[in-house]
């Protein structure tokens, strides 16, 4: 091609330098704590616990302490995920050849005591495989950082249950302790379909979430009620999709009964019954009830008979969990 005729290369956008901000190294550890983190330090102590120091964190300054805990007065908060075995034996392993502990827990204090972990989970589990009689630990004391902490989690990728779970189990939690409006925990729910989705796993485990996700998610919001009046709803949604889910399995075991082989049936027959697809725009919510009603009819008048191998052929999309 000449010259003439070449497309000017493009111009990478400069993005601009946030503004420095936080604490300089001397600030992090340059003043006297407050009065909660020494009455914080000294429960440690008596929980048979040792004091390494505490220090300011660099970005927001908040206070909290580095400190050597009991292994057997360390356990997760009840709402996170499942243990992954697998991760485990991994973790157990690198721990293991390296010959050292590496990366503290966060945990906060609960009485009697105790410390929960909302994100170390399997760095705990990993330690005690391997006999540990303590580990290291960032003392938090804020008690609602054990569950705003979830957020932060990235240990271990997350698929549509094991965050389904997490979230409904952190909602149960948070019923008990601060029956606040749903809305009001957007931060720590992350979307509100999980909840309901969560619900379904607390029934069937072997639910296939993942090929309902992006239709649950066209139609849930946080609800305004508080957590205990929001999960009673929570729960009758997820009723509602479980039947639903039956409907598709029945539709899907017709398809097998013709001849049809592959691990996308689910994805294709809630194609065909889904009434969202084309007319719902961008950014709207449909009402779930009255989506659920329309699926469910489809669901059952789904005639497998009509179905050819190349429409088969042609769907795609995420295959069962």
């Amino acid at each position: 091609m000449p010259d003439a005729e070449k497309k000017p290369a493009k111009r990478k956008r400069r993005t601009k330098a946030s503004e420095p901000r936080g604490l300089s190294p001397k600030q992090v550890v340059g003043a006297q704590p407050p009065a909660a983190i020494e009455r914080l330090q000294e429960a440690i102590v008596a929980d048979g616990g040792v004091v390494i120091g505490a220090y300011r964190e660099p970005l927001g300054g908040q206070w909290q302490v580095l400190a050597g805990l009991p292994i057997e007065q360390v356990a997760p908060t009840p709402y996170q995920r499942d243990l992954s075995e697998t991760h485990v034996a991994r973790l157990s392993d690198a721990i293991e050849r390296l010959g050292r502990f590496m990366d503290p827990l966060i945990t906060v204090r609960q009485s009697a005591g105790q410390y929960w972990t909302p994100n170390g989970n399997h760095r705990l589990a990993a330690m005690r495989s391997l006999g540990a009689r303590s580990v290291v630990a960032l003392v938090v004391p804020e008690a609602e950082v054990a569950r705003r902490i979830l957020v932060l989690n990235v240990e271990k990728a997350h698929n549509v249950r094991e965050r389904a779970l997490e979230v409904i189990r952190l909602a149960e939690a948070l019923a008990q302790l601060d029956d606040g409006p749903e809305r009001g925990y957007e931060t720590e729910f992350e979307e509100p379909s999980l909840l309901t989705l969560g619900c379904c796993y607390q029934v069937n485990g072997r639910f296939a979430g993942g090929a309902y996700h992006p239709i649950i998610k066209r139609m849930e919001s946080f609800l305004p009620q508080k957590l205990s009046n929001a999960l009673a709803i929570r729960r009758e949604r997820a009723a509602r999709l479980l039947e639903l889910d039956q409907a598709v399995g029945e539709a899907v075991a017709a398809l097998k009964t013709r001849g049809f082989e592959s691990p996308y049936l689910k994805a294709f027959v809630l194609a065909r019954i889904n009434p969202l697809r084309f007319t719902l725009k961008r950014g709207q919510k449909a009402d779930f009830d009255e989506t659920m009603t329309k699926m469910l009819a489809s669901a059952r008048k789904f005639d497998a008979g009509k179905i050819r191998s190349d429409q088969v052929a042609r769907a795609g999309g995420a295959p069962d969990e």
